[in-house]
């Protein structure tokens, strides 16, 4: 082509043959008749077409495109194809068109959306090719109007619910999407995105006990009155704002371009304002209300999925906080559940890579100041995060189970090292060891089987060997666990009921367990103490002293926990205490340094001691 006639709007110059004239170029070598019936296929096909030369102009046009377009064929012929139908709208496409003009591509199929000259808009589908045996191509363009309104129809219908009509997850996922990658190159925003994430307090009871019909009416409700709070709010850019129902009673609200924080927890408290104004469904009064996860952030560096668990994370909280209010994401108490997760990874392993250690705290008595005996405590030396205390991982064992592992671990290590204390010092009075166990221990294994192992092993006669459970779980035993503690006690086995005085305090069941001990709850010991000149709390000596006096008429023993000064050592011997543990004596402690306190008084336990506590240790 030459350099003027290449450009889609270029006009044919005077050596171009006429329109008739090219017309007849239709495909070469035809007779005259095999021409006349390919011009009047040509002009009677309902589909729109054209014939274009190399220049981009239009040699021939049927009454098809005519009629689309709006005009006569004669009134198409000369002008440029691509202007006809848009080619030049976008480089890419108008860079194929070349291409097919040139003969370096033998096809391009695009859509375009056209202007009717009455007004109206319609879709169509444009196809450009060769004519064989001639030099120009052959433009087709399909009126595809329908096919796009019934696409457009079922993307509707599969993008938004049919209960509430509100967008879908999938849609709400494509728009977050969308949002966050716009941020990326976009500089009129804020750069921000927020959501609030939503789900109803209690709405399995509407369904249960109202049926699914009342259900979804609620939830339509639900929708059309957050649906209002968003266009009240006004939050976002024109159209930057969305509300989704995600599934079941979840919804979630959207805010493009958000300005901060205060702009979410505004949107959230309307919104729980807003639900919590009853609900009239067809005489049907119900009153609801909401738990929303509220996050906020920039939108470099976030992506759909961690938006997503941040808003599910917080979430959880307000449901855990009690409900019925909004919680906005805090990156330290996310940070604590994320160690969590990490914790419970691990653990399970980190007992067989022996990252576990014992420490032992002395139970003194408070008559002689002898130590009797200790408290195995076990700490968990975490590769990455250090040295961590029981409060830490216990619960997590208990929870995924792991705790059976861990604990017949524990309970080996203790009573072997309580067994090497006693050979190691024969002259002395043994001492026992007291070992905490989890009530799922007692449901998940053959407890009292492991501990008569774990004593024939070791060689620790049963008698030196204490068990510590919570008085929660041990006056709660019923079935199982109790015919454990009863075999364990038939055994030799010392029960000790921990924390006591914050549980059940049933006093009545106390009496037909198998316990022999008590250790009171280092929240009564505390009382015992002088503070700034304070005297202490003549009640807390009072409810000890009966509880002391009710455990030896059951011929139990008591232990007095979190003793810190020799003050609080000498009014709990005074009330008839019989061991105390804490502070005063030591800290819990490495094996060796309990080999040096045996035979020995402790420190602050005997008459005659001062009362300051040593340096702890």
């Amino acid at each position: 082509m030459s350099g003027t006639s290449e450009g889609p709007g270029s006009a044919a110059d005077s050596t171009r043959p006429t329109v008739t004239e090219r017309h007849s170029a239709l495909p070469v070598g035809r007779s005259a008749a095999e021409l006349h019936d390919y011009r009047a296929a040509f002009d009677a096909a309902h589909l729109a077409m054209a014939v274009v030369d190399r220049t981009g102009l239009v040699v021939a046009a049927n009454h098809a495109l005519a009629a689309l377009l709006g005009g006569e064929p004669a009134e198409l012929a000369g002008r440029p194809a691509a202007e006809l139908v848009d080619l030049a709208a976008e480089t890419r496409t108008w860079q194929a068109y070349l291409e097919v003009l040139r003969g370096r591509q033998a096809r391009l199929r695009c859509t375009r959306r056209l202007k009717h000259p009455d007004g109206h808009s319609l879709w169509t589908e444009v196809t450009l090719g060769p004519v064989p045996g001639t030099q120009d191509v052959l433009l087709s363009v399909a009126d595809i109007s329908d096919r796009r309104d019934l696409q457009a129809r079922l993307r509707h219908l599969q993008m938004h619910d049919p209960v509430t009509r509100l967008p879908n997850r999938a849609l709400f996922f494509e728009r977050l999407s969308a949002a966050l990658e716009a941020s990326s190159y976009e500089h009129g925003g804020t750069g921000r995105i927020g959501l609030c994430y939503l789900d109803l307090d209690g709405f399995k009871a509407v369904n249960d006990t109202l049926g699914h019909r009342v259900g979804d009416r609620l939830l339509t409700a639900v929708a059309a009155r957050l649906t209002h709070c968003a266009d009240q709010c006004g939050y976002g850019r024109s159209g930057g704002h969305l509300v989704a129902r995600l599934g079941g009673d979840e919804f979630a609200l959207l805010v493009e371009d958000s300005t901060g924080t205060e702009q979410l927890a505004d949107l959230a408290k309307s919104v729980l304002a807003a639900l919590q104004e009853p609900f009239d469904l067809a005489g049907q009064r119900l009153s609801v209300s909401a738990s929303i996860g509220v996050v906020e952030r920039a939108c470099e560096g976030t992506s759909a999925t961690g938006l997503m668990q941040a808003a599910d994370t917080t979430l959880f909280w307000a449901k855990a906080d009690g409900k019925a209010r909004w919680t906005l994401f805090d990156p330290e108490r996310n940070a604590h559940r994320m160690t969590r997760q990490a914790l419970s990874s691990t653990l399970r392993p980190a007992v067989d890579r022996g990252e576990f250690a014992l420490e032992y705290q002395p139970l003194v008595d408070l008559e002689s100041g002898v130590v009797r005996g200790v408290e195995a405590l076990v700490r968990w030396n975490h590769p990455q995060f250090g040295t961590l205390t029981p409060n830490r991982f216990i619960g997590i064992a208990e929870e995924d189970g792991s705790i059976v592992q861990l604990g017949q671990w524990v309970l080996r290590t203790a009573c072997r090292q309580a067994r090497r204390w006693q050979l190691d010092h024969p002259s002395d009075a043994p001492v026992f060891v007291s070992v905490n166990v989890a009530v799922r221990q007692v449901w998940d294994s053959d407890l009292v089987g492991d501990v008569a192992e774990i004593l024939a092993d070791t060689g620790l006669t049963p008698q030196l060997l204490q068990l510590e459970l919570t008085e929660s779980a041990v006056m709660g035993s019923a079935g199982r666990p109790l015919q454990a503690l009863q075999a364990l006690s038939d055994m030799g086995v010392r029960i000790a009921i921990d924390d006591f005085g914050t549980g059940y305090s049933n006093l009545a069941y106390l009496s037909r367990l198998p316990v022999s001990v008590l250790k009171l709850d280092g929240s009564f010991v505390r009382g015992f103490r002088y503070e700034e000149g304070a005297h202490p709390n003549p009640a807390d000596e009072t409810i000890v002293e009966a509880l002391v006096q009710l455990a030896h008429r059951l011929g139990l023993t008591v232990t007095a926990e979190c003793v810190e000064t020799a003050g609080q050592a000498a009014r709990l011997r005074r009330v008839g205490c019989d061991t105390g543990q804490g502070w005063l004596y030591s800290r819990a402690v490495a094996p060796e340094r309990i080999a040096e306190m045996i035979g020995g008084p402790a420190y602050g336990s005997a008459p005659g001691h001062g009362s300051t506590p040593p340096p702890l240790m």
